[in-house]
């Protein structure tokens, strides 16, 4: 990675200050690629301070290991925490001075002036979370089906975790993320619980910014065509779980969130019941998940392998099986 003194360089972050004052980046990574020094590079470019979040198990090498900057920071725990702790672990990070926090997945490469776009709209302070329109990364299709339906600047129930800017005050409403989901709805968990605090929570259609998601794959079903993420078992059991809990927790005071995550695991349950190579086990899981969600319960034998979870360190009630 490019050092900051070499003369051909721009100036160092810290001297770059963002409209609302300093930011800080924290990048989760788990087996990260050669993108990842490229999402940092990219973060540097408006963040005082980028950390790197690392849930690569500590037998395994990692591309994190490679990066050298003076305004970077590596964090390896040595195991695989899960997206919540290890987001958690970074925020533990952020120096007082920072005025927002941006959160970015490993192979977010941001294009340009895409943070700064993002941080104008913080200097409204009745915003306190921002994030820009994710578009496939090998499509460059608005993942957000149904988002014509919605104004360029709209307020949301949630934006994703990669390339969510938050103002620094949220932390002491929302302290962090919540462990006990491991992985899936770590994001919407944490907006839903700012909206319902009275914070503000905006999407901006002009900002784009390209994502991977997973295994996404187009289907027809008659002439209509159907786009299908095809995630191992333990992953559909984790969306199902986290979602029904939220829906069994924000429910009553958010009936337009629930309709529309009914609607979504509707959607979810029939795509991989006709689609899903694999129904014979995925589907079971997907149904185990909203038990579980409706129930209060877990069942950790839907975690990948190697995986240390710390739902009790979280602070919320849990009952695993």
């Amino acid at each position: 990675m490019p050092s900051a003194e070499t003369p051909a360089q721009p100036a160092p972050p810290a001297q770059r200050e963002s409209v609302i004052g300093p930011i800080t980046a924290i990048v989760t990574a788990y087996h990260p690629d050669e993108r990842l020094a490229q999402v940092v590079e990219c973060a540097l470019a408006s963040c005082a301070l980028v950390v790197v979040a690392d849930n690569t198990p500590g037998d395994s090498a990692s591309a994190a290991e490679k990066l050298d900057h003076p305004n970077v920071r590596v964090l390896r725990s040595g195991r695989n925490l899960g997206l919540a702790a290890a987001l958690n672990l970074g925020l533990r990070e952020v120096p007082p001075d920072a005025a927002a926090v941006l959160f970015l997945d490993q192979d977010s490469v941001l294009p340009p002036d895409l943070i700064a776009g993002l941080a104008r709209h913080l200097e409204d302070p009745t915003i306190g979370v921002v994030g820009p329109a994710p578009v496939d990364a090998e499509k460059g299709e608005q993942y957000e089906t149904l988002s014509i339906l919605h104004g360029d600047v709209s307020d949301r129930y949630s934006v994703i975790t990669s390339g969510m800017l938050v103002r620094r005050s949220c932390f002491t409403s929302v302290p962090g993320f919540r462990e006990d989901f491991f992985v899936d709805c770590v994001d919407i968990d944490f907006c839903l619980r700012l909206r319902r605090a009275g914070v503000r929570i905006v999407r901006d259609k002009h900002l784009t910014m390209p994502h991977s998601i997973g295994d996404g794959r187009d289907h027809r079903l008659l002439f209509v065509p159907v786009r299908v993420l095809h995630y191992a078992a333990w992953r559909h059991y984790w969306v199902a779980r986290n979602g029904m809990v939220l829906t069994r927790e924000h429910g009553r005071a958010l009936p337009g969130f629930a309709l529309i995550n009914a609607l979504f695991m509707a959607r979810w349950l029939a795509a991989t019941a006709v689609f899903e190579p694999h129904r014979r086990t995925h589907v079971p899981a997907i149904l185990r998940g909203l038990r579980d969600g409706l129930t209060g319960r877990t069942n950790v034998a839907y975690l990948p392998s190697a995986a240390d979870y710390q739902s009790a360190a979280a602070g919320y009630p849990d009952r695993s099986a």
